[in-house]
């Protein structure tokens, strides 16, 4: 079923965002490969102060790279919830109409990304146009009622990765990129340092779309051919650092650079 939301939920006029919170992430000294002379390695204390933790809520849109993030102390419900009802209620307003269904065939827009589902939130008796889905780990703080209903109240349905499958949440990859960026090799002071680095490495430049390499790439593309749609552009080969090291007095994370 989220795999059927990111190859067709966009083309069926329904914006596709996922959800999820990242960290803890301590302040203390990180891990980070880095260059080095050879024989002196980078060397950590090993002894350090815990300055506390801070975690990253995001949301991120992978038709277009777009990301919203906020870095927070702790993340109960009631943290959680006023930021996600925000953020939705800004990406909502920014979509176009709905398509307005007689009440049968909207509810069955509705079931359609339930079906299979052997456990299922109740969907209200009376539902608004669907309008957008959001992907989303099965925490408890994703499952409350009041939280759910006001998803449905706003045409948004949510959809739950299975146990030991939140690596479906296209969001995880894009928060291991942020962190990587932000945190790799640092030593920050405090969780403010921590969250100040996490949003300002995420701040917006020139999103662009999230796409594979693999077997959900070819099948996204074999699809967009059979449904007579030309195939998306073809994501970009890895790219080569840049950065040329001539000299082999110098290694990367201990092996010598030739």
């Amino acid at each position: 079923m989220i795999e059927q939301a990111y190859t067709q939920g966009e083309r069926m006029g329904l914006a596709v965002w996922g959800m999820d919170e990242a960290g803890p992430y301590q302040a203390i000294p990180q891990p980070g490969i880095r260059w080095q002379p050879v024989g002196q390695p980078a060397r950590y204390p090993h002894e350090y102060v815990r300055h506390g933790t801070a975690k990253l809520l995001t949301l991120f849109h992978p038709a277009t790279g777009q990301v919203r993030v906020k870095g927070v102390t702790n993340c109960a419900n009631v943290v959680l919830h006023a930021w996600l009802e925000a953020q939705l209620l800004t990406i909502l307003d920014a979509l176009p109409p709905a398509e307005v269904l007689d009440e049968a065939d909207n509810r069955a827009a509705w079931e359609h990304w339930q079906a299979g589902l052997t456990v299922k939130p109740t969907l209200c008796d009376k539902l608004p146009p669907l309008r957008l889905l959001l992907v989303m780990d099965n925490l408890k703080g994703h499952t409350t009622p009041s939280f759910v209903v006001w998803l449905f109240e706003h045409g948004v349905m949510p959809l739950y990765t299975p146990l030991s499958g939140s690596w479906l949440n296209m969001t995880e990859s894009i928060q291991r990129v942020i962190a990587d960026r932000a945190l790799t090799g640092q030593t920050p002071a405090n969780p403010a340092q921590i969250i100040d680095w996490l949003e300002t490495t995420a701040l917006p430049g020139t999103p662009t779309p999230l796409r594979s390499n693999g077997l959900a790439n070819a099948k996204l593309v074999a699809s967009e051919r059979l449904d007579g749609v030309m195939p998306s552009a073809a994501p970009e080969p890895a790219r080569v650092s840049p950065y040329v090291v001539e000299s082999n007095s110098w290694t990367n994370g201990g092996i010598p650079v030739k």
